[in-house]
């Protein structure tokens, strides 16, 4: 199925762009140029390819996720710039609307 000006048009008006006819001409080739590769790569026999979860052969470099006490509030609070009661207190950020 190929792509044509007027599938880029409508493409276009669906993300709210505006293409010149040159711009429109060139969007359609490489549009077009796509999807004769993914017609090559759909012809690939994959049947006994095993699907690939990671290029490289790293294992998980991440520590185990183990409970911890939480933070006391003295702590998380001493280099908080401003703090109210054992909260940290920070500027208004709602406006109202006019």
């Amino acid at each position: 199925m190929a792509v044509t000006k007027r599938d880029v048009e409508h493409i276009a008006a669906l993300a709210k762009l505006s293409f010149s006819e040159e711009e429109k001409e060139k969007l359609t080739a490489e549009l077009n140029s796509v999807l004769r590769y993914m017609e090559k790569l759909n012809a690939l026999d994959t049947e006994q390819i095993e699907p690939l979860q990671n290029m490289n052969e790293r294992v998980n470099v991440l520590r185990e996720d183990e409970p911890v006490p939480p933070t006391p509030n003295t702590v998380a609070l001493q280099n908080a710039p401003d703090s109210q009661d054992r909260f940290f207190k920070v500027p208004k950020v709602i406006s109202q609307s006019e």
